[in-house]
């Protein structure tokens, strides 16, 4: 066994020998940075979790198989095993549908530019009074910021409004009792494009169980998109932001300003804890 494992190893050696070390160093980094962005793309969401136990089974059936069909020469198993890895290749397209749609997504409705301008300081300012009159009130709220990618798909449900982002609007929006108080609104380039909108609701057991359907959408809708998803508890009065799968909860109007100005600026990216008011 210790023959044949030096042999593999010397084997393996030559063949890289004969190929050239810098193209398997090219080549090892291509690989590193597809999978560094496969993972990067999938953080926070669904299907992060089950990527994680899915590279655990295959990389411990792949280690087995090859010990036993190499040292023991179970020739039926490898074949079983290749058969295996065919079929999972198509369960995997069913598994991350959501993951690949919202790639494509991504694809096709990227914005080539957006920096940090005072139109988005104009828009901050607008939501973080809306949050604020909200929340002392507790009034429930939640609205989505559009950042790349398009929500026009999910909030076609909606009723189209098309309006001038205000905080007197979106506070008129969810008045109690008013028609469109219950669902979300969905903001994109500065507009308030869309009331009435049913977000996707994230699954049970990913937030906290005191937590209601609104903070529940929130959440659900950031896994489904890269959008900042801004939420007011009708019970509490706790204003939140869901961005990436995560919730950062009990902001205070100062933190908001902040989180939104970092999120919704030229270098948003994926929530931290080290805002006030994270828990």
């Amino acid at each position: 066994m210790n023959s044949q494992l030096t042999s593999n190893i010397s084997s393996f050696y030559h063949a890289i020998s004969a190929m050239g070390w810098w193209r398997v160093i090219i080549e090892l980094l291509l690989i590193g940075i597809v999978v560094f962005w496969v993972i990067r793309f999938l953080q926070g969401t669904r299907g992060a979790r089950m990527l994680k136990g899915i590279a655990v089974v295959l990389i411990t059936l792949h280690l087995l198989v090859t010990f036993a069909g190499e040292y023991f020469r179970l020739d039926r198993l490898v074949f079983l095993y290749e058969k295996f890895l065919l079929f999972a290749s198509f369960a995997l397209a069913v598994v991350f549908q959501p993951e690949l749609r919202r790639g494509l997504m991504r694809l096709g409705e990227t914005r080539l530019f957006r920096g940090f301008t005072d139109v988005i300081t104009q828009d901050v300012e607008q939501l973080v009074a809306s949050a604020t009159f909200l929340s002392r009130r507790k009034i429930g709220g939640l609205i989505a910021i559009e950042r790349e990618i398009g929500l026009g798909g999910i909030a076609e449900s909606g009723t189209h409004v098309n309006a001038d982002l205000s905080a007197d609007l979106l506070n008129t929006i969810f008045w109690p009792n008013s028609p469109l108080h219950d669902l979300g609104v969905v903001v994109s380039q500065g507009r308030i494009a869309y009331a009435g909108v049913q977000f996707p609701l994230a699954e049970s057991g990913e937030i906290e169980r005191e937590l209601g359907s609104r903070h529940r959408a929130a959440v659900g809708l950031s896994q489904e998109s890269d959008a900042v998803v801004l939420v007011v508890s009708e019970e509490t009065g706790d204003i939140s932001v869901a961005e990436s799968g995560k919730l950062i909860r009990k902001l205070t109007p100062e933190a908001l300003r902040g989180l939104l100005n970092e999120l919704l600026g030229a270098g948003g990216g994926v929530l931290n804890r080290r805002h006030l008011g994270a828990t």
